[in-house]
């Protein structure tokens, strides 16, 4: 049985339900039997993944694994996720440092099998790291296949605080909404921007994007939402315009038309 979660109502209403209600219905999905095989397989199986290799060939383990860096997507990408984690995070030029994705950074980072002469996987409190990822990241889904607002917000929600905190340039932190897709529709959509706006210069973007957000927020810098008044009120704006864009599509020429041929 696959969990499906109660989204009664649409928009910021429904949002605000589901933070109220977040915590009952994680554990409900955390209760499932396939959720605790699968965290079973996981605690008894990732100290024995002493490779890379060992891990990939583990499909069930590396399923895991990537799902709890939302890099689900590449489980059969055996080859490239091999040298993803064997290149490590410690070498400016390894592959993980390279992807405009920095997800596969975390991940081969958080693994430790380039790093490190004994990865990560044998700490012992390693599983229940991964593990935590693993649960907030299967909710998120089950979450987005009925609306995926939702699962964009609460991405966000885990992601900037993190991203604000980290000791980096502001600009290296803007180019790294830039390159996680999820946190970068976010900020498009929040501050108004079109899909097309992607496609002009990474630096215009960058200062676009540091404009904008000073105007609707108060400050340039992504630092500012390791506040939670910030983020909320980010993710409020997020919700509001996701929504207005919908209501705006519905009510398109090509929209109504298609109604009144339905009629």
């Amino acid at each position: 049985m696959s969990f499906q979660p109660v989204l009664p109502l649409s928009g910021f209403t429904g949002w605000g339900f589901l933070k109220r209600t977040m915590e009952r219905q994680q554990a409900v999905q955390q209760a499932l039997p396939v959720q605790k095989r699968d965290e079973a397989y996981f605690r008894d199986r990732i100290a024995k993944a002493d490779t890379a290799e060992k891990l990939v060939n583990d499909k069930r383990l590396l399923r895991i694994a990537l799902t709890a860096f939302g890099l689900e997507g590449d489980v059969n990408s055996k080859a490239f996720i091999q040298k993803v984690l064997e290149g490590g995070t410690l070498k400016e030029g390894s592959l993980a440092n390279k992807l405009a994705d920095k997800q596969y950074q975390k991940f081969a980072a958080a693994f430790g099998y380039g790093d490190f002469s004994v990865p990560r996987t044998k700490i012992s409190t390693f599983p229940d790291e991964i593990l935590a990822q693993f649960r907030a990241r299967t909710f998120e889904t089950a979450v987005g296949q009925q609306n995926n607002t939702y699962r964009l917000a609460m991405n966000a929600e885990r992601e900037l605080p993190a991203l604000a905190s980290r000791t980096i340039s502001e600009g290296a932190k803007w180019f790294t909404v830039l390159g996680n897709a999820p946190l970068r529709e976010v900020m498009q959509t929040a501050l108004g921007l079109p899909r097309s706006f992607a496609s002009i210069d990474l630096d215009q973007q960058v200062a676009v994007l540091k404009k904008r957000t000073e105007a609707t927020f108060g400050s340039p810098d992504i630092g500012q939402f390791k506040d939670p008044a910030k983020l909320e009120a980010l993710t409020r704006r997020f919700i509001l315009q996701s929504e207005m864009q919908g209501q705006l599509a519905a009510n398109s020429p090509a929209a109504t038309a298609l109604m009144l041929l339905r009629h």
